[in-house]
């Protein structure tokens, strides 16, 4: 809603205050757009508006007074407004205004007192307000009576009318014949009998209710579709004969059904060792004749490494209900494949299967230490330090550097754990002849079991590390 408002804040307390002239200041054009906006609070804290009734006392400068009830905005946080009538804000001049609480428990209370101006508006400046008193409360009692003078007139108003029926009152000797003439009146009574044959008669709407009611009965009714449904059933006599064909049929398949299987009814493998040093293989031959899965981890003694695997595996020729001749199938979690024949009880030893995978190396790059860095020739092209291993587990090295210290036990950089060689290697490669009068220098390198890559000595006295050139294969410890 547009309004001019006038913004106060009180603090209830029991200091003595004295009135505040609010600086707020409406005009006598300010119809129903002056507004006072209360913030009470208690203690520095919202005063709570709860089971209570504000009053608003006003003084007109011209001596008019009204008393208006307040509007409670937000009552928790102890807002409340007053918008001024368009009967109050033509008294200019001065006001002296009180807010005042009542409360429901019968407490009150003032909060303050303050005033306020309104200026008479220029168009208002032959207008003289006449004095009044305006109080709630008086209105509230006024309606109140007016009501009680309405339900007066209209008890007054039925009563008038009940009175005038009275004069169309039937009399008591008028009221008997009229009750003689028609207790002889045959043809407007009916006897005991003919009302009881009448109830008993069925009427058109009922008889057409039962009539659609069997109509739509479904169960007393079969439609075309049920008889014909009905009609193709099985007899008892014909699902007797299939049921017996079917006990015959089985008979002669139990006969010839295999009666080995590759798994447990549970869906686990025939064989399972976890964690343990027992032989898979000695498992998998005392399991007798026919084909299953088994599932072995770490440690089983007589795996390929030290790996778990999944395989199946095929036995035959048994004897004392253990095979003799047969093959394993089995697979690791790096999805490498291996196969063992047994031959007449002994087994040929695992091979691995190689794939394609195999044939395609996967290059480590390592980090070059002590001042090594990757060699570059003079004409821009990078010799690049990198190592690999295939399926057999040879690793190969290439790449050349430049640059570092030399020493027995001064690492150029050093290899990673699936790299290590089986034992400790010395090789001879080729080094720079720079400063040497182009005679063919080389170099002597040392790789450790724990993979540390050390250039040892270089026959090149004078440019000792100008480049240094690797083209070596080992086999590692792991394969």
């Amino acid at each position: 809603m547009l309004a001019k408002d006038g913004a106060l804040s009180f603090d209830v307390n029991a200091q003595t205050k004295r009135p505040i002239n609010a600086a707020i200041q409406f005009s006598t054009q300010d119809i129903k757009t002056a507004r006072l906006s209360f913030k009470l609070t208690k203690d520095g804290v919202p005063l709570p508006l709860s089971a209570v009734v504000g009053k608003l006392v006003l003084s007109m400068a011209d001596g008019s007074r009204f008393v208006r009830a307040i509007i409670l905005v937000n009552k928790p946080e102890g807002l409340a407004e007053y918008v001024l009538t368009a009967d109050e804000i033509r008294h200019y001049g001065n006001v002296k205004a009180e807010l005042i609480l009542y409360y429901t428990n019968g407490q009150a209370l003032s909060v303050h007192k303050f005033g306020f101006n309104i200026e008479q508006s220029l168009i208002d400046q032959n207008i003289v307000p006449v004095a009044e008193y305006y109080i709630d409360d008086f209105e509230t009692l006024r309606g109140q009576i007016n009501d009680l003078y309405d339900d007066v007139v209209a008890t007054v108003a039925e009563i008038e009318a009940k009175f005038e029926d009275l004069d169309n009152v039937e009399t008591k000797v008028g009221a008997q014949e009229k009750v003689d003439a028609h207790a002889n009146n045959a043809d407007v009574h009916v006897t005991p009998q003919k009302k009881a044959e009448w109830d008993a008669k069925e009427t058109t709407t009922g008889a057409q209710a039962k009539v659609t009611a069997h109509a739509n009965d479904a169960i007393k009714h079969v439609t075309n579709e049920e008889r014909s449904t009905w009609n193709s059933k099985e007899t008892t006599s014909g699902a007797q004969q299939k049921v017996d064909e079917a006990l015959r049929t089985a008979k002669d398949l139990m006969a010839n059904f295999q009666q080995r299987k590759i798994t447990e009814d549970t869906g686990l493998p025939l064989i399972s060792l976890k964690d343990t040093s027992g032989s898979i293989l000695e498992s998998i031959i005392n399991n007798g004749l026919g084909q299953g899965t088994f599932y072995a981890i770490a440690r089983s003694r007589d795996l390929p490494n030290t790996r778990s695997f999944r395989g199946f595996y095929h036995m035959t020729d048994a004897t004392n209900g253990k095979g003799t001749f047969g093959w394993v199938y089995a697979t690791d979690y790096f999805n490498n494949v291996y196969t063992n024949y047994l031959n007449n009880n002994v087994w040929s030893g695992w091979r691995r299967i190689l794939t394609d995978a195999d044939a395609t190396p996967t290059w480590e790059t390592p980090s070059l230490g002590n001042g090594w860095k990757q060699y570059v020739s003079p004409d821009g092209f990078p010799h690049t330090v990198r190592y690999t291993k295939d399926a057999f587990g040879v690793v190969e090295i290439v790449g050349s550097i430049a640059g570092g210290a030399l020493g027995n036990n001064v690492a150029a950089f050093t290899l990673l754990p699936d790299y290590y060689p089986i034992q400790s290697m010395h090789f001879i490669g080729v080094a720079s002849s720079v400063g040497t009068a182009n005679v063919p220098q080389y170099h002597r390198t040392y790789i450790g079991t724990d993979g540390k890559v050390c250039i040892q000595s270089c026959s090149n006295t004078a440019n000792p590390n100008e480049f240094i050139t690797f083209g070596f294969r080992f086999r590692a410890a792991k394969v």
